[in-house]
């Protein structure tokens, strides 16, 4: 049985540019701290091995603290760890890692045709290649296949299945000619869950901590069981703060801070949050100022952006000549007939809809 932990697209020193500098550096720090999560994670659960997928690094420029506590984390995992660099880590001989001397159950791909390294001990051998240029335009596992000698074959790669660009482009085909058992790969930031070609399997682990708000939510890596021919994969959470898109519909209270404070979830304490403000309002672009002073000290950081508009008179045409009077005018009957609250609502919500459709106007949020 081999147990394995798989992550990729630590992404580094990012810059955090959506953020104040000073959470942008809280940020770059906490990424570090991140590194000994995932080393911790190994040594606790007893991995056999850790697989690195690439784009560990945002950039060939890092700060020389976080190439050491990359290297002193890997070090601490009690077990051997493989890295393929990626497209924003590419190696080269001015890469990080060529930066200092890394410790010896750590071992770097450095080349971009796929080199194998045979662990008896663990029954198994580990094929890797490594981005040497910021692009690649051919499949690292073209014409690959794994030798039949009893050896349980891994790869470990950073590209793009179905890639039709620069991102070392892996066609489904080749993963399920190469005869490994399982293929770690990186570069999508999105996490695949287990998947298939062949009797290959292979997955994208996502990045461990989000960067901004196309990476929403849960992000973590995976941990990979290999026993006896079956595979099973399991997400570990890993990130320490979320990026999360929260919608607060002013309409739905009277006043907006009632609105926000409504649909601010609970465990919002750690995360990013962009609040979308929406719905209709009484005044023309809603003050944000006093809004943002209420979100501190219930999310880390916070985006507000207003797309209310101004709440109109619904009845305003209803004596005119035309379809849209007509309209109004059999609706307001029925209002007036209507019975409890919830009926009324549900037909000013009607009106509103009506109107859109009529003057060929954007919809109201529902």
């Amino acid at each position: 049985m081999l147990h394995i932990l798989h992550a990729a697209d630590l992404h580094l020193d990012a810059p955090f540019a959506s953020l104040p500098a000073h959470k942008a550096a809280e940020r770059r720090a906490e990424q570090r701290d991140l590194i000994g999560r995932l080393a911790d994670l190994a040594r606790t659960r007893g991995a056999d091995l850790v697989l690195l997928s690439g784009d560990l690094f945002d950039s060939a420029d890092t700060y020389a603290e976080t190439t050491q506590a990359l290297a002193r984390a890997l070090g601490q995992t009690g077990c051997p760890v493989f890295i393929a660099p990626g497209n924003h880590d590419y190696f080269t001989l001015r890469s990080p890692y060529s930066a200092l001397h890394w410790p010896e159950n750590v071992h770097i791909f450095r080349s971009a045709a796929l080199e194998a390294v045979e662990r008896p001990d663990l029954g198994c051998a580990v094929h890797g290649a490594a981005f040497t240029a910021p692009a690649r335009e051919d499949s690292p596992l073209s014409g690959f296949a794994a030798p039949g000698d009893g050896l349980i074959h891994l790869g470990v790669l950073h590209g793009e299945v179905d890639g039709k660009g620069r991102y070392g482009p892996i066609p489904r085909a080749d993963i399920a000619a190469s005869g490994l058992a399982y293929l770690a790969l990186g570069h999508v930031h999105a996490g695949s869950g287990l998947q298939w070609e062949g009797g290959t399997a292979w997955a994208y682990p996502g990045c461990p901590e989000g960067r901004g708000f196309d990476e929403l939510g849960e992000k973590g890596g995976l941990w990979v069981t290999l026993d006896d021919g079956a595979i099973s994969v399991e997400f570990v959470p890993l990130a320490r703060r979320r990026y999360r898109i929260v919608e607060a519909d002013v309409s739905r209270a009277e006043r907006p801070e009632d609105a926000l404070l409504a649909a601010l979830p609970e465990d919002a304490g750690a995360d990013i949050l962009r609040v979308l403000l929406t719905g209709e309002s009484g005044v023309e672009g809603l003050d944000l100022a006093p809004l943002a002073r209420l979100l501190e000290g219930r999310c880390y950081s916070a985006d507000l952006r207003d797309m209310t508009r101004v709440r109109r008179d619904l009845w305003s045409r209803a004596e005119e000549d035309t379809l849209t009077g007509l309209f109004l005018r059999r609706m307001r009957e029925r209002l007036t007939a209507a019975g409890d609250g919830d009926e009324r609502a549900a037909l000013e919500r009607a009106v509103r809809f009506g109107l859109a459709a009529l003057e060929h106007g954007e919809e109201p949020m529902a």
